[in-house]
């Protein structure tokens, strides 16, 4: 068996444990931390709710004593600077670790590079690159915000076949079926954020939420692109959990408004203004700012159109219902402007499978 097959395994179950983090670490990416000597796994962890501990930190203190002379197998390079914790490459230093073997490195330019350089000026064996792709499709989101400042966006659509998310008198619920909507609640529980324009939240009043059980201990946060301040006061958003609540709103908004939302404990941005409403890509940087390294939109058809519009959108999943509704009812997307076939953003399809009666079918896009 080669080294890089060797390596592959634990980095595997390193990055299983990524993944089960996704949605809960914000500001911090989920990182997933495999300790291995002499053949057997003596620690292993990800990164806690809120992003402390660090995946390296919980890792270590399962292994305890063990953990002199074995290999830590990390989704992201070890951070190397003073935050709220201590750096992680002085936790495997002290350990005794005698090898590290990094999946990718942290963009961050407090650390890129200088965290494995950190641990080869210790006398460390560090080895890079194993399964990159697959580290670098988890940590997506965190990687976004550092390289673009705004988090990964995924947009998720519910549709007939022919593109139609609710009848002309607004009908919508619903239109795909059991299966798919457990999907889509699983999809909210991966994301840090899940954003919905108040069009939406006025025709539908949803949660959104994560409502599968024991899948998410934490509450996600549920943001409303909401120009003028029209959510009701009585929304299910507003009236649960309502810290987790955070409204974009443009510049301007009425005083009153925001003074009675915030007082319900919703936390509120202020975006300058479009002609459609918010500026989204604004929106986005506020969000990013704010920690938010992954989000999930939910609707409608105009913000739907205003990222498709400004090449904001990473990934794209669609449910299609196996229904027809005509040009009568409401699209997935309204027009944004595309006059010419070359000007249609392009996805590159990642997978397709059925749900139910329903077909799911994931898109990334390839910006530039």
């Amino acid at each position: 068996m080669s080294s890089e097959q060797h390596d592959a395994e634990p980095m595997r179950a390193a990055l299983a444990l990524a993944r089960r983090g996704l949605g809960e670490t914000w500001p911090n990416p989920s990182v997933g931390c495999v300790i291995v000597k002499a053949g057997r796994v003596v620690g292993r962890a990800v990164t806690a709710p809120g992003g402390r501990p660090h995946a390296e930190v919980l890792a270590l203190a399962m292994a305890g004593a063990a953990a002199r002379g074995a290999t830590a197998y990390v989704t992201l390079e070890p951070c190397c600077h003073h935050g709220r914790t201590p750096p992680c490459t002085e936790a495997l230093i002290e350990a005794g670790i005698a090898r590290v073997v990094v999946a990718i490195r942290d963009p961050d330019p407090r650390v890129n590079g200088a965290g494995i350089a950190r641990l080869r000026a210790a006398g460390i064996a560090v080895t890079e690159g194993v399964l990159a792709d697959e580290a670098a499709h988890v940590t997506a989101g965190f990687l976004t915000r550092v390289r673009h400042n705004r988090p990964m966006v995924t947009l998720k659509l519910a549709s007939t076949l022919d593109g139609r998310i609710a009848t002309h008198a607004g009908e919508s619920r619903w239109i795909t079926g059991e299966a798919a909507r457990r999907a889509a609640h699983a999809l909210r529980g991966e994301h840090d954020a899940v954003l919905a324009g108040v069009g939406t939240l006025l025709a539908d009043d949803p949660e959104l939420t994560c409502r599968l059980a024991g899948f998410k201990r934490a509450a996600g946060i549920r943001v409303i692109a909401d120009s003028h301040l029209r959510t009701p006061l009585t929304a299910r958003v507003l009236a649960h959990a309502a810290a987790a609540t955070w409204l974009l709103h443009r510049d301007g908004a009425d005083p009153e408004r925001r003074r009675a939302i915030a007082a319900l404990g919703a936390r509120l941005f202020e975006v300058p203004g479009s002609n459609a409403g918010i500026d989204i890509a604004l929106g986005l940087r506020a969000l990013a700012e704010a920690g938010i390294n992954a989000v999930l939109v939910e609707g409608g058809a105009q913000i739907a159109a205003a990222l498709l519009r400004e090449d904001l959108v990473d990934r794209l999943v669609w449910f299609h219902a196996p229904t027809v509704m005509g040009a009568d009812g409401w699209p997935a997307a309204q027009g944004f402007g595309v006059s010419s076939l070359g000007a249609m953003p392009r996805f590159v399809r990642e997978r397709i499978r059925p749900l139910g009666e329903d077909v799911l079918s994931e898109f990334r896009r390839e910006h530039g």
